[in-house]
């Protein structure tokens, strides 16, 4: 259905088992609804009712695609093919999730809306030449669709089209696998298939080390309760994990196993890129979400697959730049079990 006009809308995905509800307004997840082991649904995914409240910025990114660059980049400025660019700052002294107007504050188009035995959203945005900074234009597309009974898979594509620009795209749903309205996730259970992240510094932003997560807090190789040692990590959990020991699936690693005990809903995620924010909403304060319910601290899990933060300043972390006429490929695979 392309040539659709430039509305804000949200749009349904089900298969009968599970149904998603995709916004236009930043290729946004706004709601998921996902069976138990007796069928039962929740919705488990933290976000608001209307498209109000993300156009008028009180979401702190919930469930929406962010780019041009995913994560922060120190001071918002890097140099690419001898010239300097800088970026708006909106994260301490750092450029975040594409700045002031990155791709979760724009309206996407639908390009096409397809139901029958793999339903599937394929929303598509153009980034100008200079937008929020960035250089060349950049054309994106997602393509949210359900291959089967209890999965969501997103495919996500930019082509640069004439000039080299760093491209890191990250889906940024906050989960509760017990429903978005049941407080916080510390009892959540996770194994991580990472045993290392990148360090950060005092602003958040990647030493350029690549440490081991042994005999540390971060360490979930092994499952733990997320709450068991989030008072050993100031602040809570907001880290960069290097994908590096799952097993693979149609090209994608094993990058997270997460599971509520209180009705064993676990989500399994797969993802070709190199690394993955593990996130635990510490800054969430307080926000009404969707039927009145009040999102706090903790109130959400984000596992955002990404490439490194601040790669595109630090050359020993995987090349985020995509050169003239070339394609960025990002592919994850949200699979429900109870």
């Amino acid at each position: 259905m392309a040539g659709i006009e430039e509305a804000e809308e949200m749009l349904e995905l089900s298969n009968g088992r599970i149904t998603a509800k995709i916004a236009t307004w930043g290729a946004t997840i706004t709601s998921l609804l996902v069976p138990d082991a007796h069928g039962n649904l929740a919705d488990v995914v933290l976000g608001f009712d209307t498209l109000e409240p993300y156009m008028q910025g009180i979401s702190p990114y919930f469930g929406c695609i962010v780019g041009r660059v995913a994560n922060r980049i120190k001071d918002g400025k890097f140099t690419l093919n001898g010239v300097e660019y800088s970026l708006a700052i909106n994260n301490g002294p750092n450029s975040l999730h594409g700045g002031l107007k990155g791709f979760d504050k724009v309206v996407w188009d639908v390009v096409e809306h397809k139901g029958g035995e793999c339903p599937s959203i394929t929303l598509q945005y153009h980034s100008k030449d200079g937008e929020e900074g960035y250089p060349g234009d950049v054309v994106v597309r997602a393509t949210y669709s359900l291959p089967d009974s209890t999965t969501l898979r997103l495919d996500m594509e930019a082509t640069a089209e004439n000039k080299a620009t760093p491209i890191n795209l990250a889906q940024h749903t906050y989960w509760n696998l017990a429903g978005h309205n049941s407080g916080d996730t510390l009892d959540h259970s996770i194994q991580i298939w990472g045993k290392h992240i990148t360090p950060v510094d005092e602003n958040t932003i990647p030493t350029g080390e690549i440490m081991p997560v042994k005999d540390t807090p971060f360490d979930f190789t092994t499952e733990h309760k997320i709450g068991s040692r989030i008072n050993n990590v100031p602040g809570g959990y907001d880290h960069n994990y290097v994908l590096d020991c799952g097993d693979e699936k149609n090209g994608l690693k094993h990058a997270a196993k997460l599971k509520d005990p209180s009705n064993s809903r676990t989500l399994d995620l797969w993802s070709d890129a190199p690394g993955m924010q593990f996130y635990t909403a510490n800054y969430v304060d307080g926000i009404t979400g969707k039927g009145g319910a009040v999102y706090g601290k903790h109130s959400g899990v984000c596992l955002e697959t990404q490439g490194f933060p601040n790669a595109i300043n630090q050359p020993n972390f995987p090349s985020v730049v995509v050169q003239p006429g070339e394609k960025y490929k990002h592919s994850m695979l949200f699979e429900f079990s109870a």
